[in-house]
Formats: C-alpha cells, structure tokens, sequence
C-alpha cells in the first residue's frame, strides 16, 4: 500500500470536491472518472458511459435490483444505471457541492437517491442491497479494511460487489514511488494507493470471494491526455484558472501538476487501473 507523506482525512477528500467543484466539471463532465475506449473511436462522453456499462454488465444488473452507488460524484453514473437498467441507485458522497449539484440534476428523478454522508459511517441497515459498487472512490478511504466491511455488511448474500480502481503495480521501484506514487496520493487527496494483491486480501478478510479481476489501465489512459489539453487550454482562455492555478491561498491547485504525473505512471506502468468484482457468499433472495 502507498501511503502519502502527510495523512488525508475524509474531511482532505471533502474539501478537494468542494473546492474543485466547477472546474471538475468543466474538465470532466458530469462523470467524474475515466473514460473506456473499448475500439478507440469512442467520444470522450461515449468513453465515460461505456465505463460506467462494462461495470453494470460484470454486475449483472437486473430490473428491480437496489443498488448502492459508494461515492457518486454528481450521479451522472447512478442516473444512468437507472435509466438504462431499470435499478434502483442510492449515491452516497462526502462532498456538499457534489451532493447539492446532483440533487438539482436530479430533482424529480425517482430511481436515484442522493445521500450527503461518510460512507465509512454510513447509515443504511444490513442486508440492504442487491449490488454496490465505487467507481474511483475506494482510493479515497482512510480505512480501506472498513470500507469492505461496510459493503460486505449492507449487501445481500448473494449480491456483488464491484469496483474500479486507481492500482500502484506490484514491488514499484523507489522512483516510482517517490516522483509518481507517493505525490499522486498526497495532491490527490488519496489516503493509501493499493495494488491487487492489497484488494483482493481485505476483501477476502471481509468475507468476499473473488470473481475476477480485470486490466483496463491501455483502455482508460487516454483520459488523462484529454484532462490535461481540456486544463492547458482552459488556462490560456479563462482567467478564473490564472487566477486558481498561482492563488497561494488554493489548497488544491496542485490539481494541475497532478496531471502530469498521472500521465507519466500510466505509461510507465507504475500505476494500473483495475477493474475488480466480488461476491458475497449465499443465496440472494
């Protein structure tokens, strides 16, 4: 597990959103994750939905399934499961803009519930749903152990679990860590960067059996290239990112340095991104 120099608490995690609400955005959309090129021509926005479709399909969604949405951003990808897949999503995030964003977004839409509340301590009952899963969110966890648990504890035996991860590659060498790793958990506001190996032990430790494990890191890089142009020419043409980027008082304008090392540990291969899917033995209901 990378752990950053300096500690990140849910409340770091927190204030990154709130803080970088509007420009997330701009540069990401509505989907605030990678997107997928299964064949290359893909948009950026068909990118992004296809994402959030390949983890519905591993999922098995099924009309009438309640699914939980573990750091939902702005909903966008729990609106759409309930659109495309008849389901039931309730979001969670630790973020105030991102919960107020999504609620307007929503307003009216039954199939998705939108929660402001630390999933770590969150309040939903035992046994509560079909599916969960965390699109680029377990990365944020303090307490990785306890973020399994709580899924293991409200999903339904049977029901499944599926994540999609930012992964540090195994045994990464001391440059990898010191210039690419260790900095992206820290600017990021990433309180540990797990590897495979770390996934699959503390989900095993709660409980869950592995179902597979897949290696999406050649289809979802390109992501950053796209960030990173969005980010140079937002720069040139809106000054509100001058005015962002050189305010010493933004604790997160390091944003846009990030970037670049993103760029950078994806074609070293020093960072993979996973896509991880586990079951919570017995018989559904």
């Amino acid at each position: 597990m990378i752990v950053p120099k300096h500690p990140q608490t849910t409340a770091a995690v927190a204030l990154h959103y709130d803080e970088l609400d509007g420009f997330y955005r701009e540069i990401w959309g509505e989907h605030v994750h990678h997107g997928y090129w299964a064949t290359g021509r893909e948009s950026p926005e068909e990118a992004v939905a296809a994402l959030v479709d390949l983890l519905a399909d591993r999922l098995q969604l099924a009309p009438g399934m309640h699914v939980c949405d573990i750091g939902c951003g702005y909903g966008a990808s729990a609106e759409r499961l309930a659109r495309t897949r008849h389901v039931d999503v309730t979001g969670v995030t630790v973020s105030a803009a991102q919960a107020s964003h999504a609620l307007r977004r929503l307003q009216g839409h039954k199939g998705v519930t939108i929660t402001l509340q630390d999933w770590l301590d969150n309040r939903f009952a035992d046994d509560a749903f079909d599916r969960a899963y965390a699109i680029e969110s377990s990365e944020h966890m303090p307490d990785k152990q306890r973020f399994f648990d709580e899924a293991f504890r409200v999903l339904k035996p049977g029901g499944m679990l599926g994540i999609t991860a930012w992964l540090a590659c195994p045994q990464p060498r001391a440059w990898e860590v010191r210039h690419l790793l260790e900095p992206i958990c820290r600017e990021g506001r990433l309180p540990g960067m797990g590897d495979e190996a770390d996934y699959l032990a503390l989900a095993a430790r709660s409980g869950f059996a592995t179902l597979g494990v897949q290696d999406l890191s050649e289809r979802v890089r390109r992501t950053w290239s796209i960030c990173a142009r969005r980010v140079a020419g937002r720069f040139v043409s809106d000054p509100r990112y001058a005015r962002f980027l050189l305010a010493s008082g933004a604790a997160n304008r390091i944003f846009a340095l990030t970037l670049l090392r993103l760029l950078l540990a994806y074609r070293t291969r020093s960072m993979r991104y996973g896509l991880l899917l586990f079951a919570k033995p017995g018989a559904q209901d």
